[in-house]
């Protein structure tokens, strides 16, 4: 086996932008995530963090996470102090670990608390160089006390941070879409395109945080005069943006609303391309049974075979390697000439233990006077 140290020109470090799509369908109680129902007993509208969640419980019986008890007296929030006082050093404290994600739907009413959204406040005022609709108490609204709603969408989803210009909302009542809001000049503000000419035709609707994963509607004004439905359980009322993904106090209070929420995400996918050199004269022998002519005898009968005693390790020296280079004509077996077939690269660490392999779908014939440079990529 051949052995060639990669030169600093033949590795390179590079990354990949992918831009996924993202949609969420709700309804009700229910989210739909881009248009497919999940198997396994993962809850439509989730994403499974590993392989593991998508294993039946049988198949599962769940990972967990555990704490040692030690001096420094840690313990996870769930267990109580008595339980955690009868435990001995040394013995272990297990907590299940959460096994998907989901986007989080809050509304927050007028003055009401609201510390998911104060978290957001030097955020807000830093993106103001964005727009000032970003202000987080300003003529054009107090964030602090004002009715809105808030979006949160794990990373899992969108990777790095949401793509700028892709957030599409859609409030359809009935199947009839009476809103449509979307970062039309890619600055955040959620601007209501559709219906055009509508109540509210041309304002902002709400803000879209890229890096954070954060929508906050706060479009108060009625997208539609003739329907009511009570949204947030305080009786019935006009659809606002504010109630986009309301589901109600029960499941058939806002049965006529649904709600499509698009966007795209940003992945950076790093990627490591190595090349490999096959050069002339290069990898022409091969120490595969098949290289040996058929038909020859070694010293026990077996060419492929060494005879060894304590005396000394014996191989036979004058076994021929098979001619299979080709000839215009039938039966001429021509000159010799050393040809292989490389299949197979493999990939060694400083300690040269193997550490992957790369396959070609079709052995590649080499021969002393070709010379060839394999290229092999790798996403990290």
């Amino acid at each position: 086996m051949s052995l060639y140290k990669f030169e600093s020109e033949d590795v390179l470090f590079n990354r990949i932008e992918a831009n996924p799509r993202i949609k969420f369908v709700l309804h009700t109680s229910s989210v739909i995530y881009n248009d497919s129902v999940n198997e396994f007993g993962i809850p439509n509208g989730d994403i499974a963090l590993s392989e593991l969640a998508t294993l039946s419980a049988s198949q599962n019986p769940g990972p967990y996470q555990f704490i040692t008890k030690d001096s420094s007296r840690i313990g996870w929030k769930t267990v109580s102090l008595t339980s955690f006082n009868s435990l001995q050093f040394g013995e272990t404290m297990t907590s299940s670990l959460p096994m998907t994600a989901s986007i989080q739907n809050q509304y927050f009413a007028l003055n009401a608390d609201r510390l998911h959204v104060d978290a957001l406040k030097n955020m807000s005022n830093y993106y103001t160089t964005l727009s000032d609709h970003y202000a987080f108490s300003s003529s054009l609204g107090d964030k602090s006390t004002q009715t809105l709603r808030l979006f949160s969408i794990p990373s899992i989803f969108y990777g790095e941070s949401i793509q700028k210009g892709t957030v599409d909302l859609k409030f359809y009542v009935t199947g009839t879409l009476i809103g449509r809001a979307q970062d039309v000049y890619k600055d955040g503000n959620l601007i209501q395109t559709e219906p055009e000419g509508s109540t509210g035709s041309g304002s902002v609707a709400g803000l879209a945080y890229y890096n954070e994963g954060f929508l906050m509607l706060t479009g108060s004004w009625d997208l539609n005069t003739s329907h009511t439905e009570d949204y947030v359980g305080t009786g019935a009322t006009n659809p606002k943006w504010i109630y986009f993904g309301a589901e109600g106090a029960t499941s058939t209070d806002t049965v006529s609303s649904s709600y499509d929420m698009e966007m795209s995400g940003t992945q950076y996918l790093p990627v490591v391309t190595m090349l490999a050199h096959a050069n002339k004269a290069d990898l022409n022998h091969s120490n595969n049974p098949t290289y040996i002519a058929y038909g020859q005898t070694g010293l026990n009968s077996n060419p492929y075979r060494a005879d060894t005693s304590s005396l000394g390790f014996y191989e036979k020296s004058d076994l021929k390697i098979k001619n299979v280079a080709k000839y215009a004509y039938n039966n001429d077996t021509g000159s010799f000439k050393k040809e292989t077939y490389i299949s197979k690269i493999g990939i060694y660490d400083d300690q040269k233990n193997l550490i992957g392999v790369a396959k070609v779908a079709t052995p590649v014939r080499k021969r002393e006077n070709d010379q060839f440079t394999f290229k092999m990529k790798l996403d990290i």
